[in-house]
């Protein structure tokens, strides 16, 4: 299977101006552009920037456009305009985000340029004569966003937020003459804005140039990933923890599996087919699940990272006792999982196990705690716990740690202070 082959069978490309197999013919230099509205990458984010390795493996050249100019005016989102960041907080984002690419590519080699390079400088008379007159007004109001926009009552799309497609366009011609880029990708809903610029270089250097749209990868709730819908599922460990990172992948549904594992996994078409109908012999283990949140976040934040929060995880929810964690998974189980500190005084006369339960928020009431321990659905360290007026003793946590559980997903950790 060559690589357009792998590429449509992992369900990557949605729209492609020329044949795929004539796009992907030869050597390309490629470019993917991010405007900085934030100081991190999320895993929406993260399906082109995996693509954009599978092209730098497979030959081509990358180029990442961060948009320090484009930044400032914002493309047109489905209501309201985006708030006008500062030149301050772009750079700064823009800074955030060229680490956060260069720990995730690792050695694959490609180039970073800033928009804010060109676009600051243009003249407006020269702007406006030389690529102001390829695009059209008709052909503008017709794209979705600012059709949507314009259609809806209340609602209106300023002349800041019109130039985008312009200022789009404008890069692709800029890195085309500067580096010889050929080919852009982006996700399926900026295909429009992408095409600005393959007809751009057309009309103003007779040149022919690609582009690839990518379908938008959604979340289980059918949503687009982002910021503005409040599902980001950040890249930077001080925005989601590489412990809830690691969680979001695991508790994905059966439904979506097959289309994470072949959109954010690098594993061949058929070890995924392999993986998956092992699954569906035995879904109750989630190998689908582990095997996904284990490789993706090995991308996002390396195999040791992975390694404590995987264990942290087994620990929290598996069979794994604390004893056996090393000291990093278990700082990770503590600092993600709820506890409460017991004194060995509080232990030597028996702490209540249900005012356990209320401070570690398990239970809302000592009456609730009591109704949980009557149903059976509370356990320490593994063992039912039946005795609503049941004490916890030193030798109850071995170690200095024990673990409460409520159901599948609640957790209590008992800590020896």
């Amino acid at each position: 299977m060559n690589l357009g082959e792998d590429l449509k069978a992992r369900g990557l490309i949605e729209h492609h101006s020329a044949p795929v197999e004539q796009i992907l013919s030869q050597s390309r230099t490629v470019y993917v552009g991010v405007d900085p509205t934030a100081d991190s990458l999320h895993v929406g984010h993260l399906t082109w920037v995996l693509l954009m390795k599978r092209l730098g493996d497979a030959g081509n050249k990358l180029v990442f456009l961060v948009g320090g100019g484009t930044g400032m005016i914002g493309d047109p989102k489905e209501k309201g305009e985006r708030p006008m960041l500062d030149e301050k907080t772009v750079a700064g984002n823009t800074r955030a985000l060229k680490a956060q690419l260069k720990t995730i590519l690792g050695r694959t080699s490609f180039k970073m340029v800033d928009n804010a390079d060109w676009l600051t400088s243009v003249k407006l008379i020269p702007f406006l004569r030389d690529i102001g007159k390829h695009f059209t007004v008709n052909d503008l109001v017709k794209r979705d966003i600012i059709r949507r926009r314009l259609e809806t009552p209340d609602e209106s799309i300023s002349y800041t937020e019109f130039t985008y497609s312009l200022l789009q366009g404008y890069d692709y011609l800029e890195l085309n003459k500067e580096y010889g880029v050929d080919l852009q990708i982006g996700g399926s809903d900026q295909w429009t804005n992408i095409l600005s610029g393959v007809d751009l270089i057309r009309k103003r250097m007779g040149k022919q140039v690609f582009a690839l749209g990518m379908p938008l990868v959604t979340d289980s709730n059918g949503k687009k990933f982002g910021k503005s819908e409040g599902n980001a599922i950040w890249l930077d460990p001080k925005k989601t923890s590489p412990f809830a990172f690691y969680q979001f992948w695991l508790n994905l549904p059966d439904a979506e599996i097959d289309k994470y594992l072949k959109v954010y996994t690098f594993l061949p078409l058929a070890e995924i087919d392999a993986l998956l109908t092992a699954h569906k012999q035995s879904p109750e283990e989630r190998q689908a699940q582990e095997t996904l949140a284990r490789l993706v976040t090995e991308i996002v934040h390396g195999p040791a990272t992975t390694a404590q929060v995987a264990a942290a995880t087994d620990a929290l929810f598996g069979t794994t006792p604390f004893s056996e964690l090393s000291r990093d998974a278990l700082a990770v189980a503590l600092a993600e999982a709820p506890s409460v500190k017991l004194s060995k005084s509080d232990l030597k006369e028996g702490a209540s196990f249900t005012e356990a339960l209320v401070a570690g928020g398990l239970a809302s009431s000592k009456s609730d705690a009591r109704r949980l321990i009557e149903g059976k659905g509370i356990t320490l360290s593994g063992q039912p716990i039946v005795n609503p007026d049941q004490k916890i003793y030193l030798n109850d946590l071995p170690g200095g740690y024990a673990l409460v559980r409520k159901g599948k997903q609640g957790v209590l950790v008992l800590v020896l202070k």
